[in-house]
């Protein structure tokens, strides 16, 4: 476990004020307010956990600026994003208990000899097969039964979890994170129905991830029919996400689970895709847009505005003909009511 830290010593790690506390109290330890004791950090993220923090045990709690409740005992520290100052001290007390990389190649992985990769500066697992032409940038791990296809560019400092599946010369930047079993640069979706038979489309462009992209377990990128599918720079994309030929997702964008990308669609920056929303093909959502859950997006839609339903309209529309829908059984109860009054 790494070092304990005093409050004044966490105040400064979370850049957070102290509301109350000794300076010199210990901590040496993370939970949550319902399993946290006296030695433990924790924090108040969100309102609905306002009764657990009354009654918990914890030591020191990060909560947001101007708070100032629950028990005397409690060391308090203010800060702008409980959460985010949460994950600060996550880190620290992880940070001796973390995967320590370990550069060298496996004797049972298989790299091309025509790979560009120093094995000084890399780590690549047992199973892994690395492709002719490919590069791997130093600081890079290739996890078990990885499998990197030919000339794929990977940046500095990437981490490819187990059975990820890279196919030929897509391009990742640096610091970007695959999960198991993800897909990037899977044939796209296209067929020409000629005399009563699909006729496959070639696939011949590629999927460029920016820097410090993020992918999640099981998502599939597919490669474009021609040119790039590109993954902005910043952007995290859940587990189960599907993403089509052509997409370009823009920059620091959250995709969530379950949720789909059809082909030659585009999105702004910071836009928001919640779980299981569908994007149509050929279509552009605007920077900052928000989709809700479930939302099927049929048109292009403005930036900056939130969205809801199928097909997608202003999220408070959305709710109120929900609220309405909700009472129609009543109404239609008082409706046949009326018409035996007559």
């Amino acid at each position: 476990m790494a070092v304990a830290l005093t409050l004044s010593e966490l105040a400064r790690l979370v850049d957070g004020d102290i509301v109350r506390g000794e300076l010199s109290a210990v901590y040496d330890n993370i939970a949550s307010l319902d399993e946290a004791v006296r030695e433990d950090i924790s924090f108040l993220g969100n309102e609905k956990y306002y009764n657990q923090f009354l009654k918990s045990k914890a030591g020191v709690v990060m909560v947001p600026k101007g708070f100032a409740d629950g028990s005397e005992e409690m060391a308090l520290i203010a800060v702008e994003n409980p959460s985010y100052a949460f994950g600060l001290a996550v880190k620290h007390f992880t940070k001796a208990l973390s995967y320590c990389f370990q550069a060298g190649i496996h004797p049972k992985a298989v790299v091309d000899p025509s790979v560009k990769v120093d094995p000084a500066k890399v780590r690549i697992h047992a199973g892994a097969v690395v492709m002719a032409g490919a590069q791997i940038g130093e600081g890079s791990e290739i996890g078990p039964n990885v499998v990197i296809g030919e000339q794929v560019v990977i940046g500095r400092d990437c981490h490819l979890h187990a059975n990820v599946s890279i196919r030929e010369r897509c391009v990742l930047g640096d610091r970007v994170i695959l999960q198991p079993g993800a897909v990037i640069g899977s044939d796209g979706f296209g067929y020409e129905t000629v005399n009563g038979r699909h006729e496959k489309i070639e696939q011949i462009g590629i999927v460029v991830l920016e820097d410090d992209v993020e992918i999640g377990a099981n998502t599939t990128i597919d490669r474009a029919r021609f040119g790039r599918t590109v993954i902005g720079e910043g952007t995290k994309v859940d587990n189960l996400v599907q993403i089509a030929h052509n997409v370009h997702i823009g920059k620091h964008n959250f995709l969530v689970s379950q949720s789909g990308v059809a082909g030659s669609s585009k999105t702004g920056d910071y836009v928001i895709v919640a779980a299981q929303a569908g994007i149509a093909g050929h279509l552009t959502v605007g920077d900052h847009a928000m989709l809700a859950g479930r939302c099927g997006v049929a048109v292009s839609l403005d930036g900056g505005k939130k969205y809801g339903g199928t097909p997608a309209q202003p999220l408070m529309v959305h709710q109120r003909q929900q609220a309405a829908l909700r009472k129609l059984p009543e109404l239609l109860k008082r409706v046949k009511v009326l018409e035996k009054d007559q």
